[in-house]
């Protein structure tokens, strides 16, 4: 592991393969860390067309800086700063980038403003930033610290309840290649909203591999079939 400076926080991050290859940006979900990634990274850094592969622990979460109550601090629009910054100090100008629910919330946050540093984008089960309807309620406080800052989890439950419409409206500038990929019925994430969320974006492209909402830890071979063609598209001669 290895830390960075970035919007003004340390992040954490984990990185695979030649340091000179075409980078890609992967994004965990809420409540894990960057080594949720490791099997997926290893294949990337690997494979016919080599990958350097980076794995952020997310602001609040694994060992990048915890902020607690600050007001802002787990705006998601925060974490897409951070991404930001993070691709500046790793020296990745532009890059593939794959999210995973939160993440992937963070990924198409960094899409429609920063289209610069985004060349190919990867949404795995991610939801539509649609008003939750019930809202969710406010989970009950751990018996224990988790691995991760409860503060994050509170705060990403109140923009869950209640996204900023203009993420929404502002996925049409999503320009580049987009691949959505959903995790089926027995993902917890209502399936009518992660095809809402790839029928707003344009020209992205929807495939449902299964496995739940962890699509690429419970089906990886699966997963990797349709994401290393869609990613290898960037680096591969025309």
């Amino acid at each position: 592991m290895d830390t960075v400076k970035a919007n003004g926080i340390t992040l954490a991050y984990r990185a695979w393969g030649p340091e000179d290859a075409p980078p890609v940006l992967l994004l965990h979900c809420r409540g894990a860390d960057g080594a949720d990634w490791a099997r997926i990274a290893g294949r990337l850094a690997a494979g016919p067309h080599p990958r350097r592969v980076y794995a952020p622990d997310l602001r609040g979460h694994g060992r990048s800086d915890r902020l607690g109550e600050v007001p802002g601090a787990y705006a998601y629009e925060a974490m897409r700063d951070d991404m930001l910054g993070f691709l500046a100090a790793v020296g990745a100008e532009r890059a593939d980038v794959v999210g995973h629910s939160l993440g992937g919330a963070v990924a198409y946050l960094l899409a429609q403003d920063a289209p610069d540093a985004v060349r190919r984008l990867v949404l795995e089960d991610v939801p539509a930033p649609l008003p939750l309807d019930p809202p969710r309620p406010p989970a009950p406080a751990p018996d224990v610290d988790p691995p991760f800052d409860w503060a994050m989890l509170r705060a990403t439950d109140a923009q869950r309840n209640a996204p900023d419409p203009l993420w929404w409206d502002h996925m049409g500038r999503i320009a580049i290649p987009t691949l959505v990929v959903a995790g089926g019925p027995t993902s917890l994430i209502p399936q009518g909203e992660v095809a809402a969320l790839a029928s707003r974006i344009p020209g992205a492209r929807l495939v449902t591999v299964g496995g739940g909402h962890l699509v690429h830890e419970a089906r990886p071979e699966e997963f990797l079939a349709v994401v290393e063609p869609f990613l290898e598209a960037s680096v591969s001669p025309s």
